[in-house]
């Protein structure tokens, strides 16, 4: 199946690129240059139709075969290969040590006292508040 998988993604990859490489035709009106030959433009044009019509029918018939085989279980699905592959999570067996909690004082911190401001030269002495 693994097998089978890596050439469908090839055959994708493929006929992305045949696909992209193709030139347009005007919407095919028929409005590109017309002529005969094997490497002409439209020699060139045949050649990449017939190759994205082999790839096209190539991606179809492994799209096909890997739905059949996932149909009749086959391996699983890859997401539950990579499941089962992890590591399982380790539970300790010790609960952990909780930290000492921190104590806030309930007393709050004493204030600087903020000096009375120099009296300004010339000005009238501050009058204390009742």
């Amino acid at each position: 199946m693994d097998f089978l998988l890596v050439l469908h993604l090839i055959f994708a990859v493929a006929l992305i690129g045949v696909v992209l490489v193709q030139k347009s035709e005007g919407g095919a009106l028929g409005i590109g240059g017309s002529g005969g030959g094997f490497m002409s433009a439209r020699g060139a044009a045949n050649l990449l139709t017939r190759a994205t019509a082999i790839l096209a029918g190539l991606f179809m018939i492994s799209s096909l075969a890997l739905t059949m085989l996932a149909r009749t279980g086959g391996e699983g699905s890859i997401v539950d290969r990579i499941e089962q592959q992890q590591a399982p999570v380790l539970v300790p067996s010790e609960p952990a040590v909780p930290a000492p909690a921190t104590t806030t004082p309930s007393t709050p911190a004493p204030t600087e006292s903020v000096p009375a401001p120099a009296p300004v030269p010339g000005s009238a002495p501050p009058t204390p508040a009742n």
